[in-house]
This record gives C-alpha cells, sequence and structure tokens, in this order.
C-alpha cells in the first residue's frame, strides 16, 4: 500500500492555470473532469464580492480570472482548471447584474444586462430572468441566467428599474425581452 500525498492548490496554481487556458475567451470548463482536489478558502459573497482567505480580493482582474473558471454542479460550485477542481463557496449566486440597456419596446424589447465582472447576456430563451421570494418577507430577488448553470442576482437599482418598464400580460406583472416575457409577480399581487 502506497501513502498518497494530496497537495492543495493554491489561488496563484489557479490563477496561473487559468490564465493559459483562456487565452482565446471562456475556457471550455464544462469539458473538463480533473480530480477533485479539496476546497479552497474562497468565497463570493451575495453583494458580488470575493475573499480569499477571509479578505476582499482587491484586484479585479484576478476575481475576472477565476470568474472564468467557475462552474456549478448541483449545488456547488468549483474552480475548474484541465489539471484541478477545487470547491469554493457562493453565499447567493455567483455574480451581481449590475446595470442593463434596452432597446425596442412592447414584445420586441431587448434587455442586455452586465455583471460585475464584464459579462454580457441579453435576456431571452438562453438567458431567462426569473424571482424568487423570500417566504418569510415576500422580498423579490430577480436572477438572469448568465452562462451555464451560473446566474447573476439583479441588483437592487437594476431592478427598480425593471419594475419601472414592467408590464402586464395574461395575469402577470413582468417583462419582455427578446420576444420572451418573464413573469415577476401575479397582477392581483401589485398595489
Amino acid at each position: 500500500m502506497t501513502d498518497e500525498i494530496i497537495v492543495k492548490p493554491s489561488a496563484e496554481s489557479l490563477a496561473s492555470a487559468a490564465r493559459s487556458a483562456g487565452k482565446k475567451g471562456l475556457p471550455p470548463v464544462h469539458l473538463w473532469n480533473p480530480e477533485f482536489c479539496g476546497d479552497l478558502d474562497m468565497r463570493i459573497a451575495r453583494d458580488g464580492t470575493w475573499y480569499y482567505l477571509g479578505t476582499p480580493m482587491g484586484r479585479v482582474e484576478m476575481v475576472r480570472l477565476f470568474s472564468t473558471i467557475l462552474r456549478r454542479d448541483g449545488d456547488d460550485y468549483f474552480l475548474v482548471t484541465p489539471v484541478e477542481k477545487v470547491g469554493i463557496t457562493v453565499d447567493d449566486a455567483p455574480f451581481v447584474a449590475v446595470d442593463f440597456e434596452v432597446s425596442g419596446d412592447g414584445n420586441s424589447q431587448v434587455l442586455t444586462f452586465e455583471t460585475n465582472v464584464g459579462d454580457f447576456a441579453v435576456a431571452g430563451p438562453d438567458h431567462p430572468i426569473r424571482v424568487e421570494r423570500n417566504p418569510e418577507t415576500g422580498e423579490p430577488s430577480p436572477y438572469i441566467l448568465i452562462r451555464a448553470n451560473l446566474e447573476a442576482l439583479i441588483d437592487r437599482k437594476s431592478f427598480y428599474r425593471l419594475v419601472d418598464i414592467g408590464t402586464h400580460h395574461e395575469d402577470w406583472f413582468g417583462l419582455w425581452s427578446g420576444d420572451e416575457f418573464f413573469p415577476i409577480i401575479p397582477s392581483n399581487e401589485l398595489e
């Protein structure tokens, strides 16, 4: 019997691998299936702040780099490279939609969201908007799918702007984007 030594990767080794893998856009993390190397003391807070060893990561470029190798499998989040897979903690959604632009109007309206890490997503069938309501307070939490099982929490200021351009459709109040209607709340529950 041999004793196997498991070396946990560091944030620096993951960053180096991500830089190498992502030279031409987003790396194909969905194709990589390396061995699980353990959990890394990295956390993404609900407000989109990334922490490493309990300290906020101040370098925007590093956060952006790590965001490109993020993957969600079931309810768990991982940073994945061709040779390493480490677990991280995500408090809510891994991204925050910090702004959006509107073009067109009515059913033809198009909503393009930008995240805190510089990703863009056009709301529609491939990037649906959904709203969860806190069962105790009724407070809405709106999300948009950014990429492969990874969502962004839509920030409060953007959500208020979305409500201003919302409309009623088939007993629901919601939003149109890309010829798709995204319900927010039943019309009869609006005050």
